[in-house]
């Protein structure tokens, strides 16, 4: 790369389909993304708390459920839709004790395949530290609940940003919510870094 890559916030929350169809989007497009040298940077947030329409437990709405059914058919992306919205939180705030970078990206990719392909309920503190323990990682449950504030303070932080669902990419301030096509993604990005790398030699 002959620059610092630009970061580019993601907010998402595990429990979510369409959070799961944009991770494998973002994953096909990971050439696109070290062209144009932009990192993406996944921070999770509690939509339950953001959002009084996702309750957890709660069974998903047959709109709900068919929204998400569209979008995964259009980026093609196969998926086990859970039945009711999962509570998310032990998932979500195991990611603050993830380091950055590779591991934090592997822990995505498990919890993501064990919610959305293997068809598991999210789990609790005790079940995430046995996910953890599958990649040799170690992973306390008291850590996972520790971290329960930090996700609370993040989902605050989101809605101070005026996100209003997930996943939500942000263009500087601006959210984008949602996923797009590969292409339409594709040239959104490289039109935000444009600006970026402009603004930033102007």
């Amino acid at each position: 790369m002959t620059s610092e890559p630009l970061r580019i916030a993601v907010w998402f929350d595990f429990a979510s389909t369409i959070c799961y169809v944009a991770h494998r989007t973002m994953e096909r497009m990971a050439p696109a993304l070290s062209d144009l040298e932009i990192e993406l940077d996944w921070r999770p947030l509690d939509l339950s708390q953001l959002l009084a329409r996702y309750p957890r437990g709660q069974a998903l709405t047959e709109n709900q459920r068919a929204n998400a059914r569209r979008v995964a058919q259009e980026l093609q992306v196969d998926v086990e839709m859970p039945a009711v919205w999962p509570d998310s939180r032990a998932v979500n705030a195991s990611v603050f004790a993830m380091p950055d970078g590779p591991r934090a990206a592997a822990w995505r990719e498990r919890v993501f395949t064990g919610l959305f392909e293997e068809g598991r309920t999210a789990p609790a503190p005790e079940e995430v530290s046995r996910w953890a323990q599958d990649l040799g990682w170690k992973l306390a449950p008291n850590a996972i609940d520790d971290a329960r504030n930090q996700l609370r303070l993040q989902t605050e932080d989101a809605r101070d940003a005026m996100v209003t669902g997930v996943p939500t990419f942000m263009f500087g301030d601006w959210p984008f919510g949602g996923i797009q096509t590969e292409d339409t993604m594709r040239q959104m990005l490289a039109r935000y870094a444009a600006r970026q790398r402009a603004g930033a030699t102007a």
